[in-house]
């Protein structure tokens, strides 16, 4: 069984084996055919000896479901297969090919072939009953329940009729066609329909045995230059026909109307040759050489369709069902199951069970030795030097390859996607530790939306005195009028609002501020942990500053300038003051390059070095700081302190900082006063061994003034 998936429908070839591509050659595909051990588990045998010895050219299915005829070559013949022993019942031969035949009764015991010699025959159910001839070539054929008249069609303007009751020829009617394609009749009003090789639809009245209307089809088509023969015709009710086009149309009319209720184009260029309704679906089944096209005849969608590797001839279609079996220019007569369009008939609802025992299974999209693969999964692989060779199989955008040099391929270039497997299991842990962002799920009132909307949010914050009070503005009654009354609207006009302002402003301004510190430590810890949120990260590098401020050992490698491997470790806080004439105000800029600050100093300016971490806040110190005893603290906090004032033409700023170096001990103090006058002695003293004595200069030049 070979399982398709076309636009999410499956549909299952029940004889179908292990699929060879048609460019193989001859002795590889005799080859892939017998190295299928694994796939004959798999096939079934729906009917035994469903096939012809040549070309299967016909197939019908008997008006009691019980029987299945298939005509074909060579020798030309006819065989019945009997679904309730799902196999052959009989077998006959004729003379000539079959163009067409029509079962007459409800089973196999009456039909009538149409033979391509002219000849038309009666079987019985004993075998040929009559033997007759038309005298123009048949092209199609049809019973007439009520008058029990068989309606022949051909080469000829004429549609002959044979008497099977009285058994003689009557009066054929006359057509206005140069030759007449396909035939059919209504069950329920027996009104007789005939499409031309005109492009015409001509119908007739058997009470009044005249033609009761004509309508153009071929006009109907949609850029049509040719005039396009009526191949297949086909009545769903009383009133809709569909038709066939030997262009590839298939056109829905109401025979009330001369315009088309809907226009399906093949988009193959390939006549027509059968169609059917399914009503419960509302699908249509239109038949050409290349496929089966399964389409909705409300919306025209196609639904599904169904191809094969020869040439198909003709269909049946199980009423009711999701059965189809087809006759191809191959020796297989191929069964079709298609459980979107129905279930299986009763005879072999067994197609149920291996349906549902087969779903979980990988579907084979076109061939089992090959893989089809784009341009760019052929890079991927690092195989593009292969195209050209015969390794590669160009077809549409893209190429056939062997599944086993795929396989191959594919496993080697896995083995460099362990690196993107783990930073994408790395991600998806740092997003599952992050938390989720507040879905809010309650619609916004009409009035003060950006207040309940900062309610909402402070209602699923972490602390219990803001989540409170948020719930009690939102639950309570009292606050009710101030989402609904538009009297209690918040009016940013208002001077009360705008006095306001002033400290909103300065309130967002701190957020803002507060986001760019995040922002700046994260950026410089680059080994930093990923999975912590931003307000942790902030927080741990500020205890770590704290840490390493008061642990840092007291030498003089410790005041030098920091290295670029540590830079990120400190954050540079240089601020400029620029004294000018109209009192322009001062201006602060952050950097974090090493040598920021001495870039930046000039004769109107000073420059403050502040350790990460610092924390300028009088009303709450830092946490360390905190924890220090009263001593210690007025000891760490003694240093010297510096005053500018700054007037900007409003009022005036002062801004009290501390002069350039670390602030250190007493202990600290003497020890680098101590080390500075120790340097400078040295100094002196290798200065004093290379000055050279000018005593002797100065004598010289005396003794000359003397002369």
């Amino acid at each position: 069984m070979l399982v398709t998936d076309i636009n999410n429908v499956k549909i299952y070839n029940l004889s179908g084996g292990k699929s060879v591509p048609e460019w193989l050659l001859d002795r590889k595909k005799k080859q892939a055919s017998k190295k299928q051990p694994a796939d004959a588990n798999r096939r079934i045998e729906l009917i035994q000896d469903f096939d012809m010895p040549g070309v299967a050219t016909g197939i019908a299915i008997s008006p009691d479901g019980q029987y299945i005829l298939a005509t074909g070559t060579y020798k030309p013949r006819v065989k019945c297969f009997e679904v309730s022993n799902l196999s052959l019942k009989f077998e006959r031969c004729f003379d000539s090919e079959v163009e067409k035949f029509a079962i007459l009764g409800e089973d196999f015991g009456k039909v009538a072939f149409l033979h391509s010699d002219r000849y038309v025959e009666i079987h019985a159910a004993p075998g040929r009953h009559y033997r007759l001839r038309i005298p123009r070539f048949g092209r199609d054929l049809v019973y007439h329940t009520p008058t029990c008249d068989l309606l022949m069609v051909g080469t000829s303007p004429d549609i002959y009729r044979l008497n099977l009751e009285r058994g003689q020829f009557l009066l054929p009617y006359t057509t206005s066609a140069s030759a007449i394609e396909s035939v059919t009749v209504n069950r329920e009003h027996q009104l007789i329909c005939v499409g031309t090789q005109d492009g015409t639809i001509e119908a007739w009245d058997y009470r009044d045995k005249a033609s009761c209307g004509s309508l153009d089809v071929a006009s109907s088509l949609p850029g049509s230059k040719e005039v396009a023969s009526i191949t297949a015709l086909e009545f769903k009710n009383g009133l809709t026909i569909a038709a066939g086009t030997s262009t590839g149309h298939v056109l829905l009319y109401d025979i009330r109307a001369r315009s088309p209720l809907a226009v399906k184009d093949h988009l193959n260029q390939l006549p027509i040759k059968k169609i059917r309704f399914q009503g419960d679906q509302k699908s249509v089944y239109s038949l050409d050489a290349a496929m089966l096209k399964i389409w909705d005849e409300t919306t025209l969608k196609q639904k599904a369709c169904i191809e094969s590797s020869s040439n198909f001839n003709d269909f049946a279609h199980f009423p009711g069902s999701g059965l189809f079996l087809f006759a191809q220019e191959d020796t297989k007569m191929l069964p079709y199951y298609v459980p979107n369009e129905g279930p299986a008939p009763r005879w072999c609802s067994f197609l149920d069970n291996l349906v549902e025992d087969i779903e979980s299974e990988t579907v084979q999209n076109l061939y089992d030795d090959y893989k089809f693969i784009t341009k760019q999964e052929l890079a991927d692989l690092n195989l593009e030097h292969l195209e050209g060779t015969k390794m590669l199989r160009a077809y549409m955008h893209g190429f056939f390859i062997d599944i086993r040099l795929y396989k191959q391929a594919k496993s080697v270039s896995e083995t460099f996607a362990f690196d993107g497997f783990r930073k994408e299991k790395i991600r998806k842990q740092i997003e599952a530790t992050r938390p989720a962002r507040i879905q809010l799920k309650a619609t916004l009132p009409e009035v003060n939306r950006e207040l309940a909307k900062q309610l909402m949010e402070e209602e699923h914050m972490k602390s219990t005195k803001r989540s409170a009070i948020a719930k009690g503005l939102l639950k309570d009654e009292r606050f009710k009028g101030m989402f609904e009354n538009p009297d209690f609207a918040i009016d940013k006009e208002a001077n009360e609002y705008r006095i306001l302002s002033a400290v909103l402003q300065r309130s967002e301004r701190d957020k803002a501020r507060r986001k760019e510190q995040v922002q700046l430590i994260t950026d410089e810890g680059e080994d930093s942990d990923e999975g912590s949120t931003d307000d942790d990260l902030y927080s741990e590098k500020s205890e770590a500053s704290e840490k390493e401020e008061d642990d840092e050992p007291e030498d003089e490698e410790m005041n030098e300038k920091p290295s670029n491997a540590s830079s990120y470790k400190k954050a540079k806080t240089i601020v400029k003051a620029n004294g000018s004439s109209n009192g322009s105000t001062a201006r602060k800029e952050t950097s974090t390059r090493p040598g920021a600050a001495d870039a930046s100093d000039d004769a109107d300016g000073f420059s403050l070095d502040v350790e990460e971490g610092a924390n300028f806040n009088i009303i709450q110190p830092s946490r360390k700081l905190q924890n220090v005893s009263l001593g210690k603290r007025v000891t760490k906090l003694d240093h010297t302190t510096t005053t500018t004032q700054f007037d900007n033409g409003i009022g005036k700023r002062e801004i009290t900082f501390t002069a350039s170096g670390r602030s250190r001990g007493s202990k600290g103090e003497d020890r680098d006063r101590s080390r500075y006058q120790a340097t400078l002695k040295k100094h002196k003293e290798e200065r004093r061994k290379v000055i050279r004595s000018a005593k002797g200069v100065i004598r010289k030049r005396t003794t000359m003034k003397k002369f």
